[in-house]
């Protein structure tokens, strides 16, 4: 596995354990019904509360890991080769719609819960009743657990299809080139050989000369 494929992968899956660690500690922190004061009828009085900044600090990172593992993996609809039609390719791509999905849930349960958090001195009235705004419980930790699974799948996407890339370039590299059609063979007319020189004897010569 290569060097950048395990950085990205420690990057992400650590900022997707901060922003999972930093939205329990949103749902710790948060109001409850039971600290809000009721100086006067119609006014509520909210103790301060730290879930605003964990809350966003959550969205901020679970956005920066999305982006990171998107930008590392590229565009998905851009792979081309066989493997489209491979198994495990429509797998990365159904964990990358859920991947996403599971990001914009999250994300604004983590936003919605950090600004319902800090709705100070707001109360509605019903059937004669005056009633303050909490952030339900379990808003904060739900949006931790689906960060979780949304890193999780982006890393698992990303781990696909980076792996199968390289080892489509792997088996192309493998593969020696075509030789071209021209046939090489061996000249069709025969060599001449050069003679070895004949010596004659000059008494031989001279007797050939008078004849």
């Amino acid at each position: 596995m290569e060097r950048r494929v395990v950085i990205v992968c420690c990057v992400v899956g650590f900022l997707g354990l901060l922003s999972a660690a930093t939205g329990f500690a949103a749902e710790a922190k948060r109001i409850k019904s039971n600290q809000v004061k009721f100086p006067s009828p119609g006014e509520c009085v909210y103790p301060r509360s730290p879930a605003l900044v964990l809350g966003l600090t959550a969205a901020v990172f679970l956005m920066i890991a999305q982006l990171i593992i998107n930008v590392a993996t590229g565009c998905l609809c851009c792979y081309k080769g066989p493997h489209r039609s491979n198994s495990k390719w429509t797998l990365a791509l159904i964990c990358f719609v859920v991947s996403w999905f599971t990001f914009i849930i999250a994300f604004l349960l983590l936003l919605t819960g950090a600004a319902l958090n800090e709705q100070h001195g707001e109360e509605s009235l019903y059937m004669g009743n005056y009633y303050c705004y909490v952030v339900k419980q379990g808003v904060f930790a739900a949006a931790s657990v689906l960060s979780l699974a949304c890193v999780a799948l982006g890393i698992f996407y990303y781990l696909s299809l980076t792996l199968q890339k390289s080892g489509s370039d792997t088996l192309v590299m493998s593969v020696p080139p075509s030789q071209g059609g021209i046939a090489m063979g061996q000249p069709q007319f025969p060599t001449q050989t050069a003679q070895a020189p004949v010596f004659v004897h000059e008494d031989t010569y001279m007797r050939r000369q008078l004849v």
